[in-house]
């Protein structure tokens, strides 16, 4: 499917390289200005002069260095973004580490907290400076970067799992603060990506990232792991007006059939499926008297 993002513009943070860069081109090929920032100034160099070659006329394609994590960086990044665009359509928070690996007690108590602070107040922070200009405009897109960490446990990679599910649930609760806005803000499963990441969980080895964990990690390597361009698909659709009215969502690239969702906006608005959410008993056919 293809989704028009002709006329708008859009910042996406962690856009040198992997998935970033993925919808950074996807974006482009749809029609979209962007702004790329990320903290590799060569490698970020690479990526503009990538991605400038799917420009047409009347497209804009900068790179701006920066990390998101500190506040200054994200208070220029953003300065510079309005500046560039009379309207800032599009955030995509994709910018992210896994942080160090192994048992909480052992883990580097620093790595640990950096991890944190790039992937949750980094996002946090771009929110709080891009919401009001997006208010003022009445419309705007906020794409989430999530991950496997954000549905399942993951030992020895705890810094990743955790700040995952934070951005998720703080995702969820800013889409609710901003609804009357036309603001929609959703997250993005996007599958077992071969990245740096993956290749992170193989240098640091079983035993800091756990076996089963680590065999997970050789097989995907070796099997290929999910295409960047499904990932970068479903952030082209969050960004159109396609997508106007679903937020609020956690959506899988891979297995949820968001391709449809287009067709059912009012029934996704008044349901909290694609959300995190406890499991009671009954959600497992378990009898309500079984734990009694």
């Amino acid at each position: 499917m293809r989704f028009d993002l002709a006329g708008r513009a859009a910042l996406i943070t962690g856009a040198s390289q992997g998935l970033g860069l993925a919808i950074a081109r996807a974006y482009v090929k749809a029609g979209c200005s962007v702004m790329i920032c990320a903290r590799n100034r060569a490698a970020l160099e690479k990526a503009r002069k990538d991605v400038l070659r799917l420009a047409k006329r009347g497209q804009d394609v900068i790179a701006v260095l920066a990390d998101v994590s500190r506040e200054a960086d994200a208070r220029r990044l953003v300065k510079t973004a309005l500046k560039q665009f009379p309207q800032l359509h599009i955030l995509v928070n994709n910018a992210g580490v896994y942080g160090p690996k192994g048992v909480i007690e052992e883990a580097d108590w620093k790595a640990w907290k950096e991890a944190m602070q790039i992937n949750v107040m980094g996002s946090v922070y771009l929110c709080r400076l891009v919401v009001p200009h997006m208010k003022a405009h009445g419309y705007g897109k906020i794409v989430q970067l999530s991950g496997g960490g954000a549905t399942n446990p993951l030992p020895r990679i705890s810094a990743y799992a955790a700040s995952k599910a934070a951005v998720v649930r703080f995702a969820e609760t800013l889409a609710e603060e901003v609804r009357d806005h036309r603001i929609d803000v959703n997250s993005i499963a996007p599958g077992a990506l071969n990245t740096r990441l993956l290749d992170e969980v193989l240098k640091a080895g079983p035993k800091a990232v756990g076996e089963a964990f680590y065999a997970r990690a050789l097989r995907q390597k070796k099997e290929g792991g999910t295409r960047l361009d499904l990932g970068a698909a479903l952030a082209v659709f969050l960004g159109s007006s396609l997508s106007d009215g679903i937020s609020g969502k956690l959506i899988s690239a891979v297995w949820d059939p968001w391709k449809s969702f287009a067709a059912h906006v009012a029934k996704l608005r008044e349901s909290d499926v694609y959300t995190l959410r406890r499991i009671v008993p009954a959600d497992r056919g378990w009898d309500g008297e079984a734990l009694k």
